[in-house]
């Protein structure tokens, strides 16, 4: 069975490293950030976004584990964001291990997620995917999710003269 577990302090901060790391990688892929500025820009999102950790009022960081393994598969941010009356959830990350991945860990933490933001008093969940991962972008779709917005960009090449 897969349940959310709170993080742990001392796993923290293992989780935080990485995911500014995945965080940047992503960004650059998705043409948001240049490679040079990436993990600065990524550590100050997260300083912002978490500035006392796990400890940040209005935000849930928890690990996916599967226990029939006995085993930590992934991991599951979200935040309570919004004024007063118009709160929503929203899910910072979520990360299965790669060795995990398309066993239904991802599914089973997002129907867990909608019970523990239906007891926060909220009714609605937002996340973002990247536009290079299709394969969330499918998960998230048969979970109920629809498109809100669509970020577009072009990228120009410089001018010959």
């Amino acid at each position: 069975m897969t349940i959310l577990v709170p993080m742990q302090p001392e796993i923290f901060i293992s989780y935080k490293d990485a995911a500014i790391h995945t965080y940047a990688d992503e960004s650059v892929a998705a043409g948001r950030w240049p490679k040079k500025d990436a993990l600065v820009l990524s550590k100050a999102s997260f300083e912002t976004l978490l500035p006392k950790g796990l400890e940040t009022a209005n935000h849930y960081i928890y690990e996916i584990q599967d226990e029939n393994i006995d085993k930590t598969v992934g991991t599951l941010w979200f935040g309570v964001f919004g004024e007063e009356g118009m709160q929503s959830a929203f899910v910072c990350d979520i990360e299965v291990k790669s060795e995990f991945r398309r066993q239904g860990y991802a599914k089973a933490a997002f129907r867990q997620l909608e019970e523990i933001v239906r007891r926060l008093g909220l009714t609605r969940i937002g996340l973002h995917v990247f536009s290079h991962n299709p394969g969330a972008q499918a998960l998230y779709a048969s979970l109920g999710y629809s498109v809100t917005s669509v970020n577009m960009s072009k990228t120009l090449l410089k001018s010959a003269t």
